[in-house]
């Protein structure tokens, strides 16, 4: 019995193979089809499974983490979509609020005004209104009003509607008797309700996520559809789950219906493939850093748990999204990533990408832009008759006429052109760590680096000195830890309830009867996925702030009813969580409860910890010696640098850098001055001579 993760990322699909009866992992590669990528995921499952002979009816599962509906929302290429709202109430999604992305700019991009996702053309009102706060309804739905705008909706060729009503959240039959008529009269659109993917208050935030699952939902929906199909009529038994953005998989069906769970789909797996191997050689606080050829992602484990990101500071393309996300950053900065001289001059590297074709000059493919890639090449860090473990050869003239260029352009010597495209790439992504660690109060000096993606391993070190932190942490497949993170998690549904209860005057029945009905609702959703109810859990949590504030936290809720003692311990862990986060209270002011959060988590066939590792020897591994250029002391220099193969490498034998490590899926470079040692779990443990 087999199971198969796959992440597609930007120049690179990554595969691997997990055998359920014997605890066997096999990982593979293929490049990225743009085009569609659906194809080039059916083409590496069938290589993966020829390649370690496993029948196509003995794979029982697919975890996929897909980058369709995060493409979509970048690159401003969805649906067509309509959005249907209240009389009065059309422009709440261009007007936004009062913040905005610069606040003192007269010339900034609005992008929600310059991108919008519903033309105002597109936006239609129908008499209706309810009011809070028990959701009494004050002007009916005028459902002849609905048909009519059905009708024009589809003269225009709409292909996504989004039905957004003020307050739905505490009635949402009103939205979803509305849908009903949308779907009769437009059968072929995508009809969404901001009830069903986002059923909390702030009208702006919520009415824009719903647009965003609209404008992403078409292409998703197909995308899914056709490689659910594709797996079942090529002969394969498998069940299709998708990576979803807050942790967990979720059902084909499911993303189908909320593509917008989606949107961070592949980072999210990253975390997790991230977290799992750490722990296996007791690493529980981690900034994962995973390099790919377009993007690096940053995330935070902390004992063990990922943080959740904050709805009041989540953004997808310049747009609020209020959807659980694991709280992940990410900048333009990969092996792909271009080094060039902007308008003004400056020397840069990124967020353009050389992508998957032509890719770096390096790669043969046609490229002539200079690359990190290229840069590493040029550098000596990169062998080239051993990338992607001898699969691919790399093409070193190419890499060093594309750096030469821009060497003459700058006036400098390749070499030092070279180790600077590195050198501001690194800097780069230590500046994104900064901004989610020391600017949040977290020291990173508390933390080792988790280092995977192509290009992780290949800039950990030098990102770990910049940012003084002591160790880095390679797994054993860094190349594919993001498929590895898709074989990790278990199902995950989340779903929240607006409460809006004052300290001194909650109801306890109210909230005890919500987290009731939201757990039966959740539980109907696993059971119909075919989960046992034994194998769900529930995690509970409340949104919490003073009153008056314009943002809450979120605190742990405990199980069992909830009543005066269970109100007074939650509100004094949210002055706690207020105290750690923000470095104050305010004491005797009134607290309150805003919102009710209950994620469910349904158990399915993970991936097992490896056996221990025997190793081999230093002799075995070594595959040759050459010259690498490092910069030391501030002067460029070539190091005798040891190559070696990883999966020789002799077991807990602390071994001295400069090195480079070579596998299938990624290189990992070893500075002078560090050092580093295999493990038994399969890790790489940097030592990073900090000064």
């Amino acid at each position: 019995m087999y199971y198969v993760g796959v992440d597609v990322g930007g120049t690179f699909t990554d595969l691997v193979l997990f055998d359920a009866d014997t605890g066997a992992v096999n990982i593979h590669k293929v490049p990225t089809t743009p085009d569609n990528p659906a194809r080039g995921v059916l083409a590496g499952i069938d290589a993966l499974c020829a390649r370690f002979d496993a029948p196509r009816e003995a794979v029982r599962g697919v975890r996929h983490g897909t980058t369709t509906a995060t493409n979509a929302i970048l690159e401003h290429d969805g649906a067509t979509v309509g959005m249907l709202t209240n009389e009065g109430y059309r422009d709440i999604v261009h007007i936004g609020r009062h913040q905005r992305p610069q606040h003192f700019s007269i010339r900034q991009e609005i992008p929600w005004q310059d991108r919008a996702l519903a033309k105002r053309r597109h936006r239609k009102t129908v008499p209706h209104r309810l009011v809070p706060p028990t959701g009494e309804v004050l002007e009916p739905l005028d459902e002849d009003a609905v048909r009519r705008v059905a009708a024009e909706l589809a003269e225009a060729g709409v292909e996504a509607v989004a039905v957004c009503f003020l307050f739905s959240y505490l009635a949402p039959e009103h939205e979803a008797r509305a849908a009903e008529i949308l779907r009769e009269a437009m059968p072929d659109a995508f009809v969404t309700t901001s009830a069903s993917v986002s059923p909390q208050f702030r009208e702006f935030e919520r009415f824009t996520t719903t647009l965003i699952n609209g404008f992403v939902g078409p292409k998703v929906r197909r995308y899914v559809t056709e490689l659910e199909g594709r797996l079942h009529g090529t002969g394969y038994g498998a069940d299709l789950h998708i990576m979803a953005s807050n942790g967990g998989v979720a059902t084909a069906a499911m993303v189908s219906d909320k593509p917008i769970l989606t949107l961070l789909s592949g980072p999210a797996a990253g975390v997790l493939g991230g977290a799992w191997s750490g722990a296996l050689s007791g690493r529980r606080s981690l900034i994962t850093f995973d390099v790919g050829g377009t993007s690096a992602d940053i995330g935070i484990v902390a004992d063990g748990r990922f943080g959740e990101a904050s709805p009041r500071d989540t953004w997808i393309a310049g747009f609020p999204v209020m959807a659980p996300m694991i709280d992940i950053h990410t900048i333009g900065a990969g092996g792909g990533s271009i080094a060039h001289l902007d308008a003004g001059g400056a020397f840069r590297v990124g967020p353009r990408s050389a992508g998957a074709r032509p890719g770096p000059a390096c790669y043969g493919h046609g490229g002539v832009e200079p690359t990190v890639t290229d840069a590493n090449l040029v550098l000596g860090r990169l062998d080239p008759g051993n990338f992607l473990g001898g699969e691919m050869a790399l093409d070193a003239p190419a890499a060093e006429a594309a750096v030469d260029r821009l060497a003459e352009a700058l006036g400098m010597d390749p070499l030092e052109a070279a180790e600077g495209i590195v050198t501001i790439v690194n800097a780069n992504m230590a500046n994104a760590i900064r901004s989610r660690t020391v600017q949040r109060g977290l020291d990173p000096r508390d933390f080792a680096l988790m280092a995977f993606g192509g290009g992780g391993p290949m800039h950990a070190a030098d990102v770990a000195a910049m940012l003084g932190v002591p160790e880095v942490v390679v797994p054993a497949h860094p190349g594919i830890t993001s498929a590895m993170g898709l074989l990790t998690t278990d199902l995950r549904y989340d779903t929240i309830r607006t409460a809006f209860q004052v300290e001194g005057a909650v109801d306890h029945a109210f909230v005890t009867r919500s987290l009731s009905e939201m757990t039966a609702a959740l539980t109907e959703l696993f059971v119909k996925d075919g989960l046992d109810p034994a194998d769900i859990r529930f995690e509970r949590a409340a949104d919490i702030r003073y009153v008056g504030q314009g943002y809450e936290l979120r605190v742990d809720l405990p199980d069992g009813p909830f009543d005066a003692a269970a109100e007074e311990a939650l509100l004094a862990a949210f002055e706690d969580r207020h105290r750690r986060e923000y470095g104050h209270v305010f004491p005797g002011a009134p607290r309150e409860i805003v919102n009710l959060r209950l994620v469910g988590v349904g158990a399915v066939r993970r991936i097992a910890a490896p056996p221990p590792l025997q190793g081999g020897s230093r002799e075995a591994a070594l595959v040759r010696t050459g010259d690498c250029s490092f910069r030391v002391d501030r002067d460029l220099k070539r190091f005798p640098t040891a190559f070696y193969r990883r999966d020789r490498l002799p077991i807990d034998e602390r071994i001295e850098g400069p090195a480079v490590i070579l596998q299938q899926d990624s290189t990992t470079l070893v500075r002078p001055g560090d050092s580093f040692v295999a493990d038994a779990a399969g890790n790489l443990l940097i030592r990073i001579a900090l000064s």
